[in-house]
């Protein structure tokens, strides 16, 4: 009998590629989960883990296992769904991590409309990068993530998610006040801005693969010069002509843009595309399907 633990335990090393960063997203030590691990390979008779440099990777019998565990584990999502389902367990805490825009655009007023429509439900919010949310919900520290699509993202099919899409936001340039393109007819084409300084987040931020991704369906590579995860200085270095970038418009509420011009752009891969993911298996559980209903209607508004 192939205990289920011990393939989220499976689960988590194959994704982290350590057996420290599992433990560590697991919340157990590293001899725990090492423990599990040979009591796994025990059950199953095969080796499922082996040295790739500092960290490890998964044997072909691993490989074959680690698409079951999905399966099993959504299927145990399933079930446990189904469980609370029975015992009306409309009373709960669930714990949903998002980046701060999401918060502000959609999970703030979820809650505001959970607290007319389901007040047995309380959310706990985590701040977390776009990128950073969907792991967390594969490791169990969050029920729900409100997150950014980028580079290396689990995949649509994947099946240990479920994904609802949200909302979908343009990026816009933000050009120094006495920029050539300041003024003009129409969207800026993004091949124009080819040859400029740029201002971006760091690499890692979803909205960093946005602005490189644009800029190479544009056929450039943007030099960025200045590297800042906080769009109001972005914003506050176009002012002072150090630069080009492109920001989301959400970003672009209750900052000073007095000293820039913005102007949309012709891509339509400068879009910040936002969607809802929990593990697979858990769309009807009692508690998540009404704070998935209440993030959908708070999207709907946006527009």
């Amino acid at each position: 009998m192939i205990d289920a633990r011990r393939l989220r335990t499976l689960r988590a090393v194959a994704d982290h590629r350590t057996v420290t960063a599992a433990a560590a997203a697991l919340y157990l030590t590293p001899s725990a989960v090492s423990q599990q691990l040979a009591a796994l390979e025990q059950e199953t008779g095969h080796a499922l883990l082996t040295r790739d440099g500092r960290g490890v990777r998964l044997t072909a019998a691993g490989e074959i296992l680690i698409g079951h565990a999905d399966a099993v584990l959504a299927q145990l999502e399933r079930a446990e769904a189904d469980l609370a389902a029975y015992a009306s367990g409309a009373r709960g805490t669930v714990t949903v991590a998002s980046f701060a825009t999401g918060i502000a655009l959609v999970l703030a007023p979820a809650i505001g409309a959970l607290a007319a429509t389901a007040p047995g439900i309380r959310l706990k919010v985590l701040d977390a990068e776009g990128d950073a949310s969907v792991p967390m919900v594969l490791d169990g520290q969050a029920d729900l993530a409100v997150a950014v699509e980028y580079r290396g993202a689990p995949r649509a099919d994947d099946g240990r998610l479920a994904r609802f899409p949200l909302y979908a936001e343009p990026f816009e340039a933000v050009l120094p006040l006495d920029h050539p393109l300041a003024a003009g007819p129409g969207p800026v084409a993004m091949a124009d801005l080819a040859a400029e300084t740029w201002i971006g987040p760091y690499p890692g931020n979803p909205c960093h693969d946005v602005v490189l991704l644009a800029c190479e369906q544009a056929g450039f590579t943007p030099r960025l010069v200045h590297s800042s995860d906080d769009f109001s200085a972005v914003i506050a270095l176009a002012s002072a002509a150090a630069g080009v970038a492109l920001v989301p418009r959400s970003a672009l509420r209750g900052t000073d843009l007095s000293r820039v011009t913005v102007r949309a752009v012709d891509s339509a891969a400068a879009t910040r595309r936002v969607f809802a993911a929990i593990r697979g298996g858990a769309e009807h559980h009692p508690l998540i399907h009404p704070v998935l209903t209440a993030l959908e209607s708070a999207a709907a508004t946006l527009g």
